[in-house]
């Protein structure tokens, strides 16, 4: 930390440090999680944090927007060449409200939304019962196969036809499988519903081309700019022309005031990174490492959920092993491995103490960690999950990964130079 804030905050300072050196030591394994770039650091920290910007580009209602002005409208350029759409608005503080807004400009309170089950992967904005989703809209669910794990297409489809829903939600928060947004764009067309694709997980993995892409056939796509991205947090909402307008007016007045200029600059770094060779390169190594992840996990004897992964996303299904998901994420805690607990298809354990545990490998690929420490993370997690009682196992393999760290640091990089 700098020497500025120790001399003005030492209390915040120090606690910096500390995040820095968990971070630093530790194998961070929850798929939302990731490092950005030096260059994004260091413009979110810019003077941009300074401004108020309501409004749109040409169109704000606070004077001195020469310069916001260009940043926002490179932010929406670089968006718009990405991911091949019509129009971008950058401005959602989160993909949460990005998808709220999503839902407000093409639908009214009270119609039918139909979005994946959270127990089976879906995430809270797609109609939890326990999301403002669900007070707005009247929410039905789709799931997962109980068995395969996988997306049954022609059960969603035939629910589609039985609830005629207005909006149909494709995308995940928890599925290891690529999704067949051809397939949800026919079933939303087949019951004149509308399409919205969240794709926060996978939206690194869609840009460099390495997981099919949902604008053809959506009629909105959400997504939050970091994770698998390597962005900064915040959202976006990637739309063809005939909907700009709604969208627009969707976020700003509908529910947002003024945008977070620094946010959305350090936006368009990140998306400027992602139309690089590197950002290619790096996507197709996150699939190659959660799939080496994937079978070293099994081969431990480990069950996972649709038994492996396409994507940088692995869930862990822990009910023949009899083990809590929370007690086995608190021990790989301990032994700086970081995960987080989650729900498995079928689950009857309290979310707060599933039967699954979630992994995901865009940090430790950030990190340039590869197939054979992939390999060797599997064993440590399977080894634990043997061990779960013995912190002296912990203990040893919180020393090892802290030694595997130090060989692998967070790069001080700026990609494309």
């Amino acid at each position: 930390m700098s020497n500025l804030l120790k001399q003005h905050d030492p209390e915040v300072a120090d606690l910096i440090d500390r995040e820095e050196e968990r971070q630093r030591t530790s194998i961070r394994l929850i798929p939302s999680e990731n490092y950005v770039s030096k260059a994004i650091l260091a413009t979110t920290g810019s003077c941009f944090t300074n401004k108020y910007a309501e409004g749109y580009p040409g169109k704000r209602y606070y004077e001195g927007q020469q310069i916001t002005d260009l940043i926002e409208s490179l932010a929406r350029d670089r968006a718009k060449s990405l991911f091949g759409v019509d129009h971008a608005n950058v401005q959602p503080y989160s993909g949460s409200v990005g998808n709220l807004a999503a839902y407000n400009s093409l639908i009214e309170p009270g119609d039918t939304l139909m979005g994946l089950e959270l127990s089976s992967g879906g995430h809270l904005t797609h109609g939890s019962k326990h999301s403002i989703t669900s007070k707005f809209f009247n929410s039905v669910s789709y799931t997962v196969d109980p068995v395969t794990g996988l997306l049954d297409y022609d059960k969603i489809a035939d629910l589609a036809k039985e609830h005629r829903p207005k909006l149909i939600v494709s995308g995940t928060t928890a599925y290891a499988r690529t999704i067949d947004f051809k397939a949800f764009g026919e079933i939303a067309r087949s019951v004149g519903a509308f399409h919205v694709s969240d794709i926060a997980h996978i939206a690194g993995l869609v840009a460099a081309g390495v997981h099919e892409s949902p604008v053809p056939h959506a009629d909105i796509v959400c997504t939050t700019t970091h994770k698998s991205l390597r962005g900064p947090r915040g959202g976006l909402i990637l739309c063809k022309s005939d909907h700009a307008k709604a969208v627009d007016k969707a976020i700003m007045p509908g529910q947002q005031g003024g945008p977070h200029m620094h946010t959305i600059a350090a936006i368009a770094v990140a998306l400027g990174e992602a139309a690089t060779e590197e950002f290619a390169a790096y996507a197709r190594q996150i699939v190659a490492n959660a799939r080496k992840l994937a079978d070293g996990l099994i081969d431990g004897g480990l069950d996972l959920v649709t038994g492996g992964t396409d994507t940088h996303l692995i869930l862990i299904d822990l009910r023949r092993r009899s083990i809590p998901g929370k007690k086995l994420a608190k021990a790989l805690d301990r032994a700086r491995i970081v995960t987080n607990f989650n729900t498995v298809p079928g689950d009857t354990a309290s979310p707060l103490n599933p039967n699954g545990l979630r992994l995901g490998t865009p940090a430790v690929t950030t990190r340039e960690m590869k197939e054979p420490e992939m390999e060797q993370i599997a064993k440590w997690i399977a080894e634990i999950a043997d061990n779960l009682d013995d912190e002296s196992t912990v203990s040893r393999i919180a020393g090892d990964v802290e030694t595997l760290c130090a060989s692998f640091p967070i790069p001080d990089y700026f990609v494309g130079q």
